[in-house]
């Protein structure tokens, strides 16, 4: 329920500024650097038109901006949209035509997944017509398999823009042997379909791409709303502002929903008992997430000491985006999150695992985030306009094209969305304990590693982690029956700070266990992660040969360890703080 000093701030909240921005935004196009950095300065202008003081930093990222692309058949030349990190053949390459065919998304999740075709075909030193998005799954396999090119066929009217590379953000040395060394383009239903008879007759196609890459400045603003208790720990709340073309739905209305709340948090600063730092990024749509894991990167330290969430924005207000499914959430966020829509709305919330995009860049520091995109449009809606999945602009296919535009967004819902995302922030910052609730991560790892022991039968044992899963499900049980009893408490009382650091092991634990392989820091590939990724070939063991077994067997051991560590430092972490006196 909306307390009477959260209703008043929520009442606060207007349209005049935010779609003041999104207005201006119909006339700036937001993918050239140059253009990214004159958004930055609209941006920063309105935040100190309202008195509220931003830091510009200004890193270096590693970008891809597509120029221009085509596919040449039997002398005439398709229209395509190169995709980001493609590699660059300005000249083109000319090789035979092949169709894999593959299909298209249902959904947002299998959308940014990695679709593995039923059937292979050759495809060495050809060029790949195929179904669905430039997606690096698709890519990385296909270029693995020895593709020369990819022509992926999207399924409307219009060729989307995109990004094709599975490294997350600028790349290190680890990174850069996955950089895609095959030319990339997405091309519309008509075109594609012409493609494939012709890849049937044996013929054979030019690609060219041509692409400004390189390493540009790239503004990153960042407000800083100080809390009144304890300053040091913080919510970060954040999008991205760079784009396809206008992108009004994704995501100028996100943009404006940051500067919106940004004014209003700031004229209540006295209100906050924590910080709240909101941030838009650059180089989400031209560098895979660049500008939010370079601040990932710049801040990590203190990210990992003092940032009790992440919440991510991410085309809210569209039109017609009235429902609130598959809304991405980390485990223990699932019932907080709830209670919010709920508050705001009187919807429920439909929940799904987060997907290894939308800025989610700290998953290796093991912050609990929660939203990504918001609303959505009802799947009856859906069907009946026969929209095919998209990932974001509340499900209209304009995303990520020409189509982009103000008819996108929807005044009355990017208002509804606004307080909600308000209110998060709000409410987070503001808890006595930070309002997690770790017994739904572990419940999620217990059904986890019941999937994963029945898949492993009798070759391998998890039965040691489901005794450790217990053990701490048990101990955050009664640390949250000792939270209760701190409502009233300040924030720097002992028995609170003991709760809260706590709570802040966990996250760091059991965050990094469910969504990453990769070492504390560094950054995953944009490919999907299934839960406790480190266990789930224990899927593969009825596939696998009996020579494979014990390769399996040594993998599975060293993945249970991981986990079973991390659930110990979070243990001790939650017995610590259950030995702190609390008011009786």
């Amino acid at each position: 329920m909306i307390s009477s000093a959260e209703q008043a701030i929520l009442d606060a909240v207007n349209l005049d500024t935010p779609w003041e921005l999104i207005e201006r935004f119909t006339t700036l196009k937001r993918e050239d650097p140059e253009d990214v950095k004159q958004a930055a300065s609209l941006i920063a202008e309105r935040l100190e038109r309202h008195g509220v003081p931003v830091d510009i930093h200004c890193p270096e990222l590693f970008l891809s901006i597509p120029r221009q692309a085509s596919v040449t058949i039997d002398g005439v030349a398709l229209f395509a949209k190169a995709m980001a990190m493609s590699a660059v053949f300005p000249d083109g390459i000319t090789a035979p035509l092949v169709y894999q065919p593959s299909g298209y998304a249902l959904d947002a999740d299998e959308l940014f997944s990695r679709q593995a075709p039923a059937d292979e075909i050759d495809v060495r030193g050809k060029i790949v017509v195929s179904e669905g998005f430039g997606m690096p799954g698709k890519v990385s396999d296909l270029e693995r398999r020895g593709a020369l090119g990819i022509i992926a066929i999207n399924p409307g009217k219009r060729a989307h823009w995109g990004v094709c590379t599975t490294i997350w953000g600028s790349p290190d040395l680890y990174d850069l042997p996955r950089k895609p060394g095959v030319a990339v383009v997405n091309v519309n239903a008509e075109d594609g379909q012409r493609l494939i008879e012709w890849a049937r007759g044996g013929g054979e196609a030019t690609l060219k791409t041509d692409l400004n890459e390189g390493w540009f400045e790239s503004p990153v603003p960042v407000v800083t709303i100080p809390g009144t208790e304890e300053p040091e720990k913080f919510v970060l709340l954040h999008g991205h502002y760079d784009s396809w073309d206008y992108g009004i739905g994704d995501n100028a209305v996100g943009d404006a929903t940051l500067l919106e709340i940004a004014r209003v948090l700031w004229a209540n600063k006295d209100k906050l008992r924590r910080s709240v730092k909101i941030a838009w990024w650059p180089g989400h749509s031209t560098g895979r997430y660049a500008g939010s894991t370079w601040y990932s990167d710049a801040f990590g330290l203190e990210l990992d000491e003092n940032c009790i969430a992440q919440i991510n924005c991410d085309s809210p207000g569209c039109r017609w985006a009235t429902e609130y499914q598959d809304v991405s959430l980390m485990p223990e966020t699932e019932r907080f999150a709830a209670e919010l829509i709920r508050d705001v709305t009187g919807k429920e919330l439909r929940a799904e695992r987060p997907h290894q995009a939308g800025d989610y860049s700290f998953n290796n520091i093991g912050l609990s985030g929660y939203f990504m995109l918001l609303s959505t449009m009802p799947d009856e809606l859906r069907a009946e306009k026969d929209y095919y999945a998209v990932g974001g602009c509340g499900g209209n296919i304009a995303w990520h094209t020409e189509d982009d535009l103000l008819e996108i967004a929807d005044r009355d819902i990017l208002l509804k969305d606004i307080r909600i995302y308000l209110l998060a922030a709000m409410r987070t910052a503001n808890s006595t304990v930070i309002p997690f609730d770790f017994t739904l991560t572990l419940d999620d790892f217990r059904v986890t590693v019941e999937r994963y022991q029945a898949a492993a039968g009798d070759h391998f044992s998890f039965e040691p982690l489901r005794a450790e899963i217990a053990r701490l499900r048990s101990a955050v049980g009664q640390l949250g029956a000792q939270a209760a009893s701190l409502k009233d408490q300040p924030l720097t009382s002992p028995g609170a700070r003991a709760v809260n650091d706590a709570q802040i092991c966990l996250a760091r634990q059991l965050v990094r266990v469910n969504f990453t392989r990769e070492a504390a820091f560094f950054h995953d590939p944009a490919e999907s992660i299934p839960p406790l990724p480190d266990l789930a070939v224990a899927e593969d063991l009825p596939h696998a040969s009996p020579e494979r077994i014990g390769f399996y067997r040594t993998h599975l051991m060293r993945g249970q360890n991981r986990v079973m560590a991390a659930l110990r430092e979070a243990h001790t972490a939650v017995e610590r703080a259950l030995t702190v006196p609390v008011p009786s």
